[in-house]
């Protein structure tokens, strides 16, 4: 449903149907992954293409995104799981089980298959969120950049607006601390050649944008991008075409946005809390999107569930971090 401009038409060309029946807690980080997973249920043989989390619980799913598809969990961890990327390791790696990074409890790990028990932690690469304040931090969204290097943003359980933080992992596997003061960020989103970051602060309700040294990887002078007044911006994406959605979360709805910040579309969604965005690089082209039942007393038909449409335009697929020990 396009309410931007009734006359152009809409980038979802179908309804939005759930990919499964269960509710997640918090569901968040929505990737779309180009080669895919296997299907590891007796029977599935389809490539899951596409992984989310549930904070809260420290889950982490897969799915083919499909309509009734389902969700597979790959992993049940003990922290919150704030997001995943996958991981490229050259050289000699000290853990050669390793297969994702994680933005995890108060810091990173990497995440392995040992035996048969899913993915567990096979290494803790630090923790920057421990003991920062006298009310506790979790490490929230996070993504790799298209030139390997790993970002999360961290917030307090309470949203304290002094003490949430923005972080990179380069490929060295060194942790920098990179903007302080946040209160809930998300994101963040990089444009297709990693030379722009955009970063929400979900709270504040702005998005801004932010040039990035592709061979450092140091951020320039950020700008204010746009500003949502109808609920908070959440998890993003940058599409084929280089436009910015955002998920709104409370406005039971996406924003798609030009690269200049023209508001391309308003995208509505049978969720009052939508969190995350991805969108499949290959045609037919389909989206995800996650949501959350967290502090809603009385969730309605599809509050908490991924929900899934086909769209017109084509995604990008998540990037791996590439890990080189010194």
């Amino acid at each position: 449903m396009n309410t931007h401009d009734a006359s152009q038409p809409s980038v979802v060309t179908s309804e939005w149907t759930p990919v499964d029946d269960r509710r997640l807690h918090l569901g968040e980080g929505a990737r779309f992954l180009e080669t895919g997973l296997p299907g590891i249920d007796a029977g599935v043989g389809d490539q899951h293409q596409f992984v989310v989390v549930d904070i809260i619980d420290g889950g982490l799913y897969s799915t083919t995104g499909r309509p009734g598809s389902g969700l597979t969990k790959r992993a049940a961890l003990s922290e919150p799981l704030g997001a995943v990327a996958p991981l490229h390791q050259e050289g000699d790696p000290a853990e050669a089980s390793a297969s994702w990074v994680a933005a995890l409890g108060e810091g990173l790990v990497l995440l392995g298959q040992r035996g048969g028990a899913g993915l567990q932690i096979v290494q803790r690469l630090g923790e920057p969120a421990a003991d920062r304040a006298e009310v506790p931090l979790r490490m929230n969204d996070a993504v790799a950049d298209p030139h390997g290097r790993f970002w999360a943003g961290a917030m307090t359980y309470d949203g304290d607006p002094a003490h949430g933080f923005l972080l990179r992992l380069d490929p060295d596997g060194s942790i920098h601390i990179i903007l302080e003061d946040l209160a809930i960020p998300n994101g963040p989103a990089f444009t297709a050649d990693g030379a722009t970051m955009y970063l929400a602060e979900t709270t504040t309700g702005w998005i801004r944008r932010f040039p990035v040294d592709p061979a450092t990887g140091d951020l320039g002078p950020g700008e204010k991008f746009v500003h949502v007044s109808e609920g908070g911006p959440d998890g993003m994406t940058v599409d084929a075409a280089g436009c910015l959605w955002s998920a709104i979360w409370g406005g039971s709805c996406l924003h798609r946005y030009s690269p200049e910040g023209e508001l391309l579309e308003r995208i509505e969604v049978p969720v009052r809390q939508p969190t995350s965005i991805a969108i499949t690089s290959v045609a037919p082209y389909r989206a995800i999107v996650t949501s959350a039942t967290q502090h809603l007393d009385a969730p309605t038909r599809h509050d908490g569930r991924v929900i899934t449409a086909e769209v017109s335009v084509a995604g990008r697929p998540a990037v791996s971090y590439n890990r080189r020990p010194q």
